[in-house]
């Protein structure tokens, strides 16, 4: 499995996260965690609900064992999938902070360098309880951020069904930025959002401190590969370009074929492709 790219690529694969679910890493029938170390990606590791009950601290600290031992960076993705950290109902809430808590304690494994979460508002669910989700919600990232920071690890919010960068900007706002960034997911925002990407980049600029890269027709989520949808990434390379610091990058593709192809784009972009 080693070798899947040549030397230019891997100069890309170097200084980008690549998504993966802990889970796929444990099976070793796909052998997921060799393609990785063989290929010296630095993984962006997933920890959904099922993972954080499975699996045990040796467990994580074997696998984190493995990317640092050949100098590989860790970013993690936590739980998000029914959780609500703005929540009227106090149990929901109560649910969501025991599984944030649970993702932090897993993380102490990892050392990660950012661990994004999604920032959870819909206006579609939550628009006539608008402030006070963000109130709520402001107070369980605040305290996330807080746990993290003491691990020197950075929170990052994601955009998922946000329609509006004034919707996931004011949580950064009412936060007041504790060690806490904007993880800017172009893919979703091309699926879910109503307003352009240079727009998207104009209001949460000051707080993008990471990027999730991957490509979709507009009409769905579909994770597919860099240059295989029809998203015109020209606002955000441009943007990219004139910055002294780069951002985390993660690409998420859901399989090897659309890794391969957003390397290969990003190579023709001239992203990381010189040492």
């Amino acid at each position: 499995m080693a070798g899947i790219f040549d030397t230019d690529k891997s100069r890309i694969t170097d200084r980008v996260q690549v998504n993966i679910p802990f889970s796929w890493l444990m099976d070793t029938k796909a052998g997921w965690m060799d393609i990785f170390v063989e290929n010296r990606l630095n993984p962006e590791i997933g920890l959904d609900s099922e993972a954080l009950d499975k699996y045990t601290a040796p467990e994580f600290s074997a696998a984190a064992d493995r990317f640092h031992s050949i100098g590989r960076s860790i970013t993690l993705h936590g739980p998000f999938l029914d959780l609500s950290p703005g929540s009227p109902d106090r149990s929901i809430r109560w649910v969501t902070r025991q599984r944030l808590d649970q993702m932090i304690d897993a993380a102490k494994a990892f050392s990660p360098l950012t661990v994004v979460c999604h920032c959870g508002y819909d206006e579609a669910r939550y628009g006539f309880i608008r402030e006070k989700w963000y109130e709520r919600a402001a107070e369980m990232w605040k305290h996330t951020s807080r746990r993290l920071a003491g691990k020197n690890t950075r929170l990052m919010l994601e955009n998922v069904y946000e329609t509006d960068p004034d919707e996931i900007g004011r949580m950064f706002e009412i936060t007041g930025q504790e060690n806490i960034g904007c993880c800017l997911d172009v893919g979703h925002l091309s699926v879910f959002g109503r307003r352009q990407l240079k727009d998207w980049i104009e209001r949460l600029s000051p707080y993008i401190g990471q990027i999730h890269l991957h490509d979709n027709r507009g009409q769905s989520d579909q994770h597919l590969g860099l240059g295989l949808g029809s998203i015109d990434f020209a606002p955000l390379f441009d943007w990219l370009r004139g910055l002294q610091k780069m951002p985390v990058i993660t690409l998420e593709p859901h399989d090897r074929d659309a890794l391969d192809a957003s390397v290969s784009f990003l190579e023709k972009q001239g992203f990381f492709s010189t040492a």
